[in-house]
């Protein structure tokens, strides 16, 4: 039970995230814009958590998703979302400079 949970939040085990990105996995920071413009991972988009059931359309479903915001709670409720709206490879990146981290590694 409780590893369903982790998984549902994100938690579970964790991908290879320079792998994900190397074969054109698409980055989505769901901060606000001011969050987003002090700093972000290279490449990604900023769609606002609260815009994105307006903003599905801009996010492929044929490539894998990652999201990622400051401290990986927003990001965990858009992954939820994108799964619950088709999304099929999604992943929660968490904190966006822990990411950030994982991608240099």
């Amino acid at each position: 039970m409780f590893d369903v949970i982790k998984s549902l939040i994100g938690m579970g085990k964790s991908p290879n995230f320079s792998e994900l990105v190397a074969n054109g996995a698409q980055i989505i920071d769901v901060r606000s814009p001011g969050e987003f413009q002090s700093g972000h991972v290279k490449g990604s988009r900023n769609i606002p958590l609260p815009n994105l059931s307006k903003e599905l359309s801009k996010i492929s479903k044929s490539t894998p998703v990652i999201t990622c915001c400051a401290s990986g709670m927003r990001s965990a409720t858009a992954a939820s979302f994108l799964r619950s709206n088709g999304y099929n490879e999604v992943y929660n990146g968490g904190g966006w400079m822990s990411l950030q981290g994982k991608l240099s590694s």
